[in-house]
């Protein structure tokens, strides 16, 4: 197996490092290259204000240096709460006799799809529980070529991610086959013993079946691929360690690491006393570290943050390394149009669309619904081959732009559409001078009625 719970209690049991030890590492960082895993423990001891002041600090110079200040938006689409686990802190866990149970048909798929797309998303995060009906992987092929198929008068769905339960890897293959973008599985905990007490039923009580799936995905064809923890169920600097190994695994075997890291943090689910009570809580400066660590750690790596954190946290986090986040979402299949809809977990931002945006915008980050990367194939390494130097930045900017800009059009409130205005221009002056006037060309287009550019 390659966590070894060994070497990272002997890495987090050493003394806490010198400042000239902590800058040695971020210089690293800073230089765009990925720390190690040890790199990554002395980092986890730090103990003193001023230098977790200055690792905030250095996340935030260099999730700038790769991305810029765009910020890519998606909502998740829960097709089914089925399920035949039994998570200790999941509202869906089988044993949870309290929630109404759905799977959603291609017709309600659809109409979740339309109330999504007239709000102005364009990225999907497809997401259901570790059982479908009879037709299995069938029923999530059938619901992405739904997802795909639809469209309101401006809009259609460019790009659907996928969270659903490991698969063989002839089923990968089949689920490559139908057009998704990346491939997203949490392992949640990585602490063994952990992993089985939370875990008591069903498929997912198999701890390495789990931890071996992006093996299996990357054999069958996959360049891009999701891994993340769910912080809250133990330690958290084994955690991020084992997430290390995890890393540096894939890439040893595959030559390539994970497109993005995903951290969400344990909030409450019904019925769940764990989830109401963390067995190791994360406070919100523990939780800011958390993610500018990750982002020194693995600088090329896209960081996602859902809506189970608050507005303020997430604003936080923009500043500290998180590139993607979700908005305006639901967390129960049919959530969009029924409200009343058992949710998977508390939401701590719920804010619409078009309010998330606002206030990212206010504070000057670029909303980008880009998906141009994908249909272009900067993908898995030829992605990578770009985003390591930092060379990636010269595409996100310019698609960040054309995306808002349709947002604007089609979409926003008025209050927002004059502040988005205000910082597209502002932005103009970032685009480098041999790009500004096909730049400025393309967002006149796309005020004529032109849509769906990108480069």
């Amino acid at each position: 197996m390659f966590i070894k719970p060994e070497i990272i209690e002997s890495l987090l049991n050493q003394k806490a490092p010198l400042r000239q030890e902590i800058e040695e590492i971020i210089n690293k960082s800073l230089n765009l290259e990925r720390l190690s895993t040890k790199d990554v423990a002395t980092l986890l001891r730090v103990t003193r204000a001023s230098d977790i002041a200055r690792i905030w600090e250095a996340a935030g110079q260099v999730k700038e240096l790769i991305y810029g200040k765009r910020v890519v938006i998606f909502a998740p689409l829960y097709i089914s709460n089925l399920c035949k686990n039994n998570c200790a802190y999941c509202a869906f866990r089988t044993d949870n006799r309290g929630v109404t149970r759905k799977a959603l048909t291609q017709d309600e798929i659809a109409a979740e799809t339309l109330a999504l797309l007239k709000t102005g998303q364009k990225r999907i995060l497809l997401v259901s529980g570790e059982a479908y009906p009879q037709d299995g992987l069938d029923y999530v092929l059938d619901a992405i070529k739904t997802i795909y198929s639809m469209s309101d008068r401006n809009n259609h769905i460019r790009r659907i991610n996928v969270n659903i339960a490991p698969l063989e890897q002839k089923d990968f293959k089949r689920l490559l086959g139908a057009d998704i973008g990346t491939y997203q599985l949490f392992q949640e905990t990585y602490h063994p013993e952990t992993y089985t007490k939370l875990h008591t039923k069903g498929p997912k009580s198999d701890y390495l079946y789990r931890l071996t799936c992006m093996d299996r995905a990357f054999r069958a064809g996959f360049q891009d691929i999701g891994i993340g923890v769910l912080f809250g169920l133990y330690d958290y600097r084994f955690e991020v360690l084992a997430l290390m190994q995890h890393i540096e695994h894939l890439e040893a075997t595959y030559g390539l690491g994970p497109h993005t890291l995903s951290v969400p943090r344990l909030e409450p689910a019904d019925g769940s006393s764990i989830a109401e009570k963390p067995p190791f809580p994360i406070d919100d400066t523990m939780f800011k570290t958390i993610i500018a660590i990750l982002r020194l750690a693995v600088p090329y790596t896209g960081i996602i943050l859902s809506t189970r954190e608050t507005a303020a946290m997430r604003q936080d986090a923009l500043n500290l390394g998180v590139s993607q986040i979700s908005a305006g979402s639901k967390t129960s299949p049919g959530g969009y149009s029924d409200p009343s809809a058992t949710e998977q977990f508390s939401l701590g931002d719920t804010r619409t669309l078009d309010d998330v945006i606002a206030d990212i915008g206010e504070k000057g980050h670029i909303p980008s619904f880009c998906t141009g990367c994908y249909r272009l194939g900067r993908t898995g390494i030829d992605f990578m081959d770009q985003a390591k130097p930092g060379d990636i930045k010269a595409k996100c900017l310019p698609n960040a732009l054309f995306t808002f800009e349709e947002y604007l059009q089609d979409y926003a409130s008025p209050a927002t559409k004059a502040m988005g205005r205000v910082l597209i221009d502002r932005s103009m002056s970032d685009i480098p001078s041999a790009n500004k006037d096909k730049t400025q060309k393309a967002l006149s287009k796309i005020r004529d009625g032109k849509r769906d550019i990108y480069v």
